[in-house]
């Protein structure tokens, strides 16, 4: 039996895919970042893009701050994305611990006045090693301030804050008046959700 000849060609592998421009967020600018491959749009829907802080601003001095960028849409080759946290590197952080002092870490569920949450990591680095209840009374005014001035703005001016360190100066300022502290640094974030009457209204 003679078999149908087969019309046009299989294109098989990386042929068969297509490149996709990823774009990061408005926060940081909406500008391009790189690229990635998938054979269909809706399998670039939800990957997760890393970076650090320093390639998206162009400020080098930032490159300890690693970002996570998650694609929540595609147009075209273009595909937008989401902060979905960041983290600070583990050896900049080894390199701010000191001998007889305390580290104080906290983290915290914090919501914003759009209603999205984040779950924040807050570090504060001490000058000399603090007592039980100094070591409360800081974690204490951490939780305060950071998730009061989350409910007073919306998600893209508290991850622009927290990622350049802003929340972070106005803390150490506030802890100074507790104990002698020598650095405060939001080491780690991660985007939850939306609040269940965020969600029921979009």
């Amino acid at each position: 039996m003679v078999k149908k000849k087969q019309i046009g060609r299989k294109v098989e592998g990386w042929k068969a895919k297509s490149w996709y421009k990823v774009y990061v967020p408005d926060v940081f600018g909406k500008t391009y970042m790189g690229d990635t491959i998938a054979n269909e749009p809706d399998k670039v829907v939800g990957r997760i893009i890393s970076t650090t802080l320093g390639e998206v601003t162009q400020d080098y001095a930032k490159q300890q701050i690693k970002l996570r960028l998650k694609i929540t849409n595609v147009a075209g080759d273009a595909a937008y994305t989401d902060f979905a946290g960041h983290e600070v590197t583990r050896d900049f952080m080894r390199s701010l611990v000191k001998r007889k002092t305390s580290r104080i870490d906290s983290i915290l569920p914090v919501t914003t006045k759009d209603g999205k949450i984040f779950r924040v990591t807050v570090t504060c680095l001490t000058l000399s090693r603090a007592n039980l209840s100094q070591v409360h009374a800081i974690r204490e005014t951490l939780s305060t301030y950071v998730r009061t001035y989350a409910t007073q703005v919306n998600s893209d001016a508290f991850i622009k804050d927290m990622v350049s360190g802003e929340i972070a100066k106005e803390l150490l300022k506030q802890i100074k008046t507790i104990y002698p502290i020598r650095r405060v640094e939001i080491i780690k974030s991660k985007t939850e959700s939306a609040t269940p009457e965020v969600l029921a209204t979009a």
